[in-house]
């Protein structure tokens, strides 16, 4: 992936939580370096847990009849 590529996707996702930022995160959100990029995107998007979905779901069984 380019560098260009990285870092647009990093500004869109923290798009996102601009409004939780702190005042300096904020201000200094324009002039941002890429290593700073990597460290609010971290501090800021948690992925998603998938696993505590798995009691909505049922389990398919890998031993199929074949009938």
């Amino acid at each position: 992936m380019s560098a260009y590529r990285e870092q647009k996707k990093y500004l869109e996702v923290l798009k996102k939580y601009e409004r939780n930022f702190t005042r300096q995160e904020y201000d200094e959100f324009d002039t941002v370096s890429m290593k700073r990029l990597k460290e609010l995107h971290d501090k800021y998007h948690k992925p998603v847990d998938t696993s505590k979905y798995d009691k909505f779901f049922k389990k398919t069984d890998d031993k199929t009849s074949d009938n």
